[in-house]
């Protein structure tokens, strides 16, 4: 599946409407949360227990802080040190720079201002921003929130840029210069400069600067009292000195400046802070759930092709669990913000040594595992040659989008897509997934299944596995549906087809004597065929 780090209306895109019936309107008042309360000592010993594991096969590590939501239990970790040179610990305190979280700030003040009929999604950038001189093609609010504008990343000559502060105009025209590299929506095209484009938006329509702009409006309603942006003259003593890795030895970072990235890279925040923005989306108390929704919905292009970016935050599916995100790396940084909207899990990790992207994920995934899926034993695959390994990776697809797409629409904001009829689509499904026709094209069978998620096939697999959770919550209830990203997708098949078959489910929902054949192999469980 893929998991891209970066990742409706659009005029020539594939995407989804609002739910009939809610209009996009100034976002209600949402009451702060109650007081939360800490984790169980033996889940935060275990957590601590886990970063610490991580932490041991990197032993080029300095400063790592890591804060866990789920629901009203909360735990934060500080560990290693802020400044090495100066015997500095690392706190909940510390701040660290954001690098393209900075993304997400900005994306939730855009939306702020759509809901409040200040800002048009799909109007050209520059009805907004007459600064941004005429390109070959307009370019929408919209399409520069998902890096579908074509705007380029730094130009050829990477963020030579970063030497000096700059204010807003002059960040913007830095990129002013530059020819699109694409046409808008054809092309995903991941750009900081097509966000500060989006920051002197929000400037230009409010009437304050970004800066003081998120300091009213996002960092004071989700409790981030030490986020700033990131100016190295205003740093405090938290500030933690920044590292990076040369020939396997940690040595300072290079000193840059990051104003000139200002909306797209700007920010620095704590741990705490960090959270406190990550509980505070979960919670819609910064954009109302239609604008949260549209935010974590994947764009796509206009030939139908996920992006897998939403608006400011990347998704994508893990094991059944939908997974928002956004990560950021920068000299000084790395940084992670992930979310289950379907679950109320909010992780937030932070780390002064680059390039750690990597390691932050193996910790962020590892609390989805040890929070999540300790619901019973893993049924795998007994399976041999070509066409065993699609017909399971087309299972495993079936099941990680649906039930991903599935907890996000129904405990989530979001609104499973797709036009056509389900019969059709369990058939399509039925076909793609018929060992025969694999077998005569192994390879062309993998590909189609590779693509049967997206837009362009109707979201096939997504609106057939979503069908298939909604039918096993509904007979088997949510505690049992919450077991299937541990056990996995051969025991979330066998369920629904008991399921389907107590149920007396029409024909094409039963899927076909050959696959329920497949599944009997593949567990070497006696399952009876269907009677029908």
């Amino acid at each position: 599946m893929k998991g891209l780090w970066l990742p409706f209306l659009l005029v020539g895109l594939t995407t989804w409407a609002a739910p009939p019936g809610v209009p996009l309107c100034e976002r209600p008042h949402v009451a702060a949360p109650a007081v939360e309360r800490p984790f169980p000592e033996e889940v935060q010993r275990a957590l601590d227990a886990l970063v610490r594991a991580e932490l041991a096969r990197e032993p080029n590590h300095a400063g790592l802080a890591v804060g866990v939501l789920r629901g009203g239990e909360r735990w934060v970790g500080a560990y290693g040190q802020r400044d090495v040179a100066r015997g500095l610990p690392a706190t909940p305190r510390t701040t660290w720079r954001m690098a393209s979280i900075t993304k997400s700030f900005t994306a939730v003040a855009v939306l702020q201002l759509v809901e409040q009929g200040r800002i048009e999604l799909d109007a050209d950038i520059r009805t907004v921003v007459p600064a941004w001189p005429e390109k070959r093609w307009p370019v929408t609010v919209r399409q520069l929130l998902g890096h579908l504008g074509g705007v380029t990343n730094y130009g050829r000559f990477g963020p030579s840029h970063d030497s000096g502060p700059v204010d807003s105009a002059g960040a913007l025209a830095l990129v002013a210069g530059y020819e699109l590299e694409a046409e808008p929506g054809t092309r995903f095209l991941y750009s900081t400069w097509a966000y500060n484009l989006l920051g002197a938006a929000i400037e230009a329509v409010s009437g304050q600067s970004y800066g003081e702009y998120l300091q009213e409006h996002v960092f004071g309603p989700a409790g981030m009292e030490h986020a700033a942006l990131d100016d190295r003259r205003t740093r405090d003593e938290h500030h933690a000195a920044g590292y990076r890795l040369r020939d396997g030895q940690r040595v300072p970072s290079k000193v840059i400046d990051v104003s000139g990235r200002f909306a797209g890279g700007g920010t620095r925040a704590s741990i705490e802070d960090l959270l406190g923005f990550g509980g505070a989306l979960l919670d819609y108390r910064l954009v109302s759930r239609t604008s949260t929704g549209w935010m974590q919905t994947p764009m796509s292009t206009r030939d139908g092709r996920l992006t897998d970016y939403g608006m400011g935050f990347a998704t994508w599916p893990l094991r059944g669990h939908y997974v928002v995100a956004h990560s950021g790396a920068q000299p000084e940084t790395s940084t992670l913000l992930l979310l289950l909207p379907g679950e109320d899990v909010a992780i937030a990790l932070a780390s002064n040594v680059e390039g750690q992207a990597a390691s932050l994920k193996r910790i962020a995934y590892g609390i989805i595992e040890l929070l999540l899926e300790d619901k019973g034993p893993r049924l795998s695959a007994h399976r041999q040659g070509t066409v065993d390994a699609v017909v399971n990776e087309g299972l495993n697809r079936v099941f990680g989008y649906g039930l991903a797409y599935h907890q996000w629409a129904a405990h989530g904001p979001g609104t499973l897509p797709g036009t056509g009829g389900l019969p059709e689509a369990f058939e399509q499904v039925t076909r793609l997934l018929d060992r025969a026709a694999i077998e005569r094209a192994p390879d062309a069978a993998r590909e189609r299944l590779l693509a049967a998620h997206e837009p362009h096939e109707d979201w096939l697999l997504v609106r057939v596995g979503a069908h298939m959770a909604r039918t096993l919550e509904e007979a088997m209830g949510p505690e049992r549906l919450r077991s299937y990203p541990a056990r996995g997708p051969l025991a979330f098949f066998n369920d629904y087809l008991a399921v389907c078959e107590s149920k007396s489910c029409p024909d094409p929902f039963r899927f076909n004597e050959t696959l329920r054949a497949d599944l009997r192999r593949f567990t070497g469980e006696n399952i009876e065929p269907s009677r029908h």
